[in-house]
């Protein structure tokens, strides 16, 4: 039996090829298991919010996202958004993301820090208050401290950098509910 020598490198040419591809799913294939390992810490969740009065309207969406660690420790990005709206009075627009980081010394007890920077835009009624139209950054650091059952914590943090007269929020103290999925 003579083989030929082109078909001999046909052969050696198809056998190289398909370890290439086989190789290369192997490789794709952890590839995407690494990914998908990274992304199963992945924790996402957030808050929404809406406040109705006597011709007030607030609206607040703050998406979240944490990496978990391990069953004690996460770290994340904030993203937060604010309409506020009073009629005849004024209306603010917030804008602005953090770091938080949460630590679960026990399971049922989930323990906080947040570090947030805002940007706010408040226009005046001129008819209501004139020349008092802003714009600036307000920055928070929040401790706090939750109950924790499953993917839900629902606790109370304190903003150390809390300031009258620029602060976005009413009090220092600041009850919340966190929801990670």
């Amino acid at each position: 039996m003579n083989i030929s020598a082109p078909f001999t490198k046909k052969i050696i040419a198809f056998l190289v090829f398909s370890c290439f591809v086989n190789i290369s799913a192997k490789a794709q294939e952890n590839n995407v298991k690494q990914k998908s390992a990274f992304w199963q810490k992945v924790r996402v969740g957030g808050g929404i919010g809406l406040g109705f009065g006597d011709g007030f309207f607030s609206g607040t969406l703050a998406p979240s996202a944490i990496y978990q660690f391990d069953d004690q420790f996460a770290l994340g990005i904030t993203l937060n958004t604010t309409y506020n709206k009073r009629k005849n009075a004024y209306k603010s627009t917030i804008l602005g993301g953090g770091i938080i980081g949460l630590y679960n010394p026990i399971p049922e007890i989930q323990l906080s820090g947040e570090f947030e920077q805002l940007h706010v835009n408040r226009d005046f009624d001129s008819s209501y208050v004139s020349n008092l139209d802003e714009t600036y950054w307000s920055p928070a650091l929040f401790l706090g401290a939750g109950y924790r059952s499953q993917n839900f914590t629902i606790g109370i943090r304190y903003d150390v950098l809390y300031d009258d007269d620029k602060s976005v929020y009413g009090s220092a103290w600041i009850p919340f509910v966190r929801v990670y999925f």
